[in-house]
């Protein structure tokens, strides 16, 4: 028996294309979608589609036919996500596509303190209302993020108070998302799974870890929101950018981000990495904090 073609979008990213490359190992056909496809994986067993943005919807029909599945990966961020999000999923229901497997974020609500989880909100509500067959993956906050967010200097800065963040790795994320997606039955139809660490820590623990980790004195900063959109403004972001950047740390403070799920070991089968684990497999995410960097 043939499996049904998979599509795959976001797959020179960092979710994308892990969840192509389990995806691969399988046999399952897998066509990988990217506006780029020059910057698509190579793996065996999967094509490339023309190149498609959310927001064309003919591009997207085009990539889209002949697919059972689509793995949706959420688009950058923009003004107009949430109408790149719903001309990618009505593009995708025309090219004949039956299951949609969305990936969103932990706590998405339309007045959800995150910005950008608003957007995922409306994202699922638009899925829900089309009828298809589908799954929502809210992952919170990228274990990745924890390091890559700290500075140069040592510090990790932002509005987050004493709240607690549940962050979740990458490689957690897509053996979930595969796990999902090759379960061809109606098992994951209309469900809603939280993708989370074991645990939820506060940024000064996050601080303490790295510091452990790189055997530097890493320290958290509490900032206020007017300080934190002050420490950001020398990037030149537009405002919504900058208030996503702030409002992602005033969810942790708002308490929106420290549910801990066990989804993962769930739709997997172990446990989800936690941050002490992260850092130990994965050096070069705090390389720019090690002495002498």
């Amino acid at each position: 028996m043939i499996s049904p073609l998979v599509a795959v979008t976001g797959a020179s990213g960092a979710v994308g294309g892990r969840v192509a490359a389990r995806l691969a190992r399988t046999g399952v056909p897998v066509r990988l979608l990217g506006r780029d496809p020059s910057r698509l994986p190579r793996l065996a067993g999967t094509t490339a589609a023309p190149p498609a943005d959310y927001g064309d919807g003919e591009a997207m029909r085009r990539a889209l036919d002949g697919a059972h599945t689509l793995f949706l990966v959420s688009a950058h961020e923009s003004p107009d996500r949430v109408m790149a999000h719903t001309t990618a999923v009505d593009s995708a229901l025309a090219a004949g596509v039956e299951r949609i497997v969305y990936v969103s974020f932990l706590g998405a609500a339309p007045d959800a303190t995150f910005t950008f989880a608003r957007d995922h909100w409306y994202t699922e509500a638009h899925i829900r209302m089309t009828g298809a067959r589908h799954t929502f993956l809210r992952d919170s906050w990228y274990l990745g993020g924890i390091p890559g967010m700290t500075g140069a200097d040592g510090v990790l800065r932002g509005p987050g108070g004493d709240g607690r963040v549940s962050a979740v790795s990458h490689d957690d994320i897509a053996d979930s998302a595969s796990a999902v997606l090759l379960d061809e039955s109606d098992t994951h139809d209309g469900a809603t799974y939280d993708l989370t660490g074991p645990e939820a820590f506060t940024l000064a623990e996050a601080a303490g870890e790295l510091s452990r980790r790189t055997g530097r004195a890493i320290r958290y900063v509490a900032e206020t929101t007017e300080e934190a959109y002050a420490s950001r403004a020398h990037y030149g972001a537009e405002d919504w950018e900058l208030e996503g950047w702030v409002t992602s740390y005033e969810a942790i403070a708002a308490g929106e981000l420290a549910t801990v799920s066990d989804a993962v070991r769930t739709l997997t089968g172990r446990p989800a990495q936690n941050l002490a684990t992260y850092l130990q497999q994965n050096p070069d995410s705090y390389s720019h904090l090690l002495p002498g960097s």
